[in-house]
C-alpha cells in the first residue's frame, strides 16, 4: 500500500515523542547530580549510557524489521520503552538510573524502525521528501525534548519527566496499533542469517561504508555538543537553570526544520552534494562556538548552524542508503544508525573528558577535527568514485 499524507504525519509525531526519551536526561544532569551527591560530569554519564543503549538497540532490534511484521515489532518495543522510563523515574541509586537509561536508549530505537517502513511504503519520487518529514519529527523531538525536560525538571523535579514520558509512550502504543499500516517482511531466513547478511551488505555497498563513516564523526560532534552545552550554560558567565538551558533546544529545532527541504532537494539532485556542504557548515559552527561562546546570540546562531549541518549530512546519507536495496532497508539503516550512535555515545564521553581536561575550548577544537575527518572521508571516496566511473 502507498503511504498517505496523514500516515506520514502520524509517523513523524510518533517518531518525535519516542526519540525524545533519549534526550530528556541532558538538561537534568545538574538536578540528578544534586540528588545523588555526585559531580555534574559524573551525572552526565546518563547521556552516553542512553546513547550506547540506542546503538545496541539499533544493532540487534532494527534488523528484525526485515524479518518480522513491522507494526507489531514497533508496538512491543515501545512497551519496553514505557517500562524502562518507569524504572528510571523510580531509581533509588545512580547505578540503577544508569541501567535504566541504557534500557531507555535500547527500546527507543523505534524511530529507526519507522523510517525504513516509511521509505518502503512511499513512492520512489517522494521517498526523500517523506524521509525528510519524518526526520524533521525525529529531530524536533530530539531538540524540543530538552526544552520540555528543562521546564518539567525545574518545576517538578527530574523524576517527573520520566513519568510523563512513560505516559506519552503508552498513548503512542495505541496510536501505532490503530493507525500504522501493516508491512510484511521481505527476508526469508532465521535471525542468525539475518545478522550475518549485514556483514555482506557492508562489504558490497561502498555508499553504505562511506555514509556510515561520515555519520560516525558527525554524530560525535552532535553528542559532544549537547551533553557539554549543559555544563557550559550552568557555569559562568551564564549560570542558567535547567528550564533556561532547555530553551536552547528550540534553537536546534529551527535548524532541524531544514530536513524536509534537504530531502526534497535530494529527490531532484545528487544527495551526496549536500553531505559536503553539511560538513563545511558543521566546521563553521565549531568556529562560532570557540570564539563566541560567551556571546548569547552568536552562541544561538552556532546551534542553528550545527543542526543545519547535521541535517544536511544525515538526511542526505539516509536517502542515499535507502535507495541501495529496498529488501534490506532495515539492515542498511542498522549499519548507518549504529555507527551514528556509537559516534554520539563516544562524543558524549570524550566531550566530558575534554571538559574536565581543558574546558569548552578543547571540546570545540576536537569537534572541528571530527568535521575535518568526515570531510577527508568525503573527498577520498569522491576521488575513488571518479576513478571507478572513468
Amino acid at each position: 500500500m502507498q503511504l498517505k499524507k496523514s500516515d506520514t504525519l502520524i509517523m513523524a509525531v510518533a517518531t518525535a515523542f519516542i526519540v525524545a526519551n533519549i534526550y530528556y536526561c541532558q538538561p537534568l544532569i545538574v538536578l540528578i547530580a544534586d540528588e545523588f551527591h555526585i559531580s555534574p560530569a559524573v551525572a552526565g554519564r546518563t547521556s552516553y549510557f542512553t546513547q550506547a543503549g540506542y546503538a545496541v538497540g539499533l544493532l540487534f532490534l532494527v534488523p528484525l524489521g526485515d524479518m518480522l511484521e513491522r507494526r507489531k515489532q514497533i508496538v512491543f518495543t515501545t512497551i519496553l520503552a514505557v517500562l524502562s522510563l518507569l524504572m528510571a523515574a523510580s531509581a533509588k541509586s545512580f547505578a540503577v538510573l544508569q541501567a535504566a537509561c541504557f534500557l531507555i536508549g535500547f527500546a527507543s530505537c523505534v524511530p529507526q524502525l519507522i523510517l525504513p517502513l516509511s521509505a518502503h511504503l512511499s513512492a520512489p519520487e517522494q521517498r526523500g521528501k517523506v524521509v525528510g518529514i519524518i526526520m524533521s519529527g525525529l529531530l524536533i523531538g530530539i531538540l524540543a525534548s530538552r526544552t520540555l525536560s528543562g521546564f518539567v525538571g525545574d518545576l517538578c523535579g527530574w523524576r517527573s519527566m520520566f513519568y510523563i514520558a512513560a505516559v506519552i509512550c503508552l498513548a503512542i502504543v495505541f496510536l501505532i496499533q490503530f493507525r500504522f499500516p501493516q508491512s510484511m517482511p521481505n527476508f526469508d531466513g532465521n535471525y542468525k542469517k539475518l545478522m550475518g547478511s549485514i556483514t555482506s551488505l557492508v562489504k558490497q555497498e561502498h555508499v553504505l561504508r562511506e555514509a556510515s563513516a561520515i555519520n560516525f564523526f558527525v554524530f560525535m560532534i552532535f553528542g559532544s555538543f549537547w551533553t557539554n552545552m549543559v555544563l557550559l550554560l550552568a557555569n559562568p558567565p551564564y549560570h542558567f537553570e535547567s528550564d533556561q538551558i532547555g530553551l536552547f533546544g528550540l534553537a536546534g529545532a529551527a535548524g532541524a526544520l531544514t530536513a524536509p527541504l534537504i530531502g526534497k532537494l535530494g529527490d531532484k539532485a545528487n544527495p551526496r552534494i549536500a553531505v559536503g556542504y553539511g560538513l563545511a557548515i558543521l566546521f563553521l559552527a565549531q568556529v562560532v562556538f570557540y570564539f563566541f561562546s560567551a556571546h548569547l546570540f552568536a552562541f544561538i546562531a552556532g546551534i542553528i548552524l550545527l543542526e543545519m549541518g547535521q541535517q544536511a549530512v544525515h538526511v542526505s546519507n539516509q536517502t542515499r542508503v535507502y535507495a541501495l536495496n529496498p529488501a534490506a532497508r532495515n539492515r542498511l539503516n542498522t549499519v548507518l544508525m549504529t555507527m551514528s550512535f556509537i559516534g554520539a555515545a563516544l562524543g558524549s564521553a570524550l566531550g566530558l573528558w575534554f571538559w574536565d581536561w581543558q574546558g569548552w575550548g578543547a571540546i570545540c577544537i576536537a569537534s572541528a577535527t571530527m568535521a575535518l575527518c568526515g570531510f577527508l572521508i568525503y573527498l577520498l571516496t569522491y576521488k575513488k568514485e571518479r576513478i571507478a566511473n572513468s
